[in-house]
């Protein structure tokens, strides 16, 4: 699994418990997999279709430094389907997992497109030298 993005816990990002707020951390994993799914299958038409159970293992406080890391499972033929561990940058604790998040690559009429992918590459790969 790939760690790519790494967000510091401010004080606006706290639930009264004075712990980070489950909607905030969603919101970021939510960005997160759009952006991963768009340069996969590049397409920036790409929508959540499905988010399994989450399972917050631990939570994290103002001042902690998390990372949210993404791995690509499967290649459907309009989707792809991801799954997601955010830990803490510093102990490597987890602190919350989804097992399946789905993308659909669209048209430009809003319609599932077929996207011709079955495996991760990198951008780096795909441009010229």
């Amino acid at each position: 699994m790939n760690f790519h993005t790494r967000k510091w816990v401010k004080p606006e990002d706290l639930n009264p418990n004075g712990t980070l707020f489950g909607g905030s951390l969603l919101r970021w994993i939510d960005e997160e997999a759009a952006i991963y799914a768009i340069i996969q299958l590049e397409n920036q038409r790409c929508v959540t279709k499905y988010m399994s159970e989450i399972n917050f293992v631990s939570s994290a406080r103002e001042g902690d430094i998390i990372e949210l890391g993404m791995e690509a499972t499967k290649f459907g033929r309009t989707s792809l389907t991801l799954t997601c561990e955010v830990r803490n940058k510093l102990t490597r604790k987890t602190i919350l997992a989804v097992d399946k998040i789905v993308f659909v690559g669209l048209d430009e009429q809003g319609h599932p497109k077929p996207h011709g992918k079955t495996e991760i590459s990198y951008v780096k790969d795909r441009l010229e030298s």
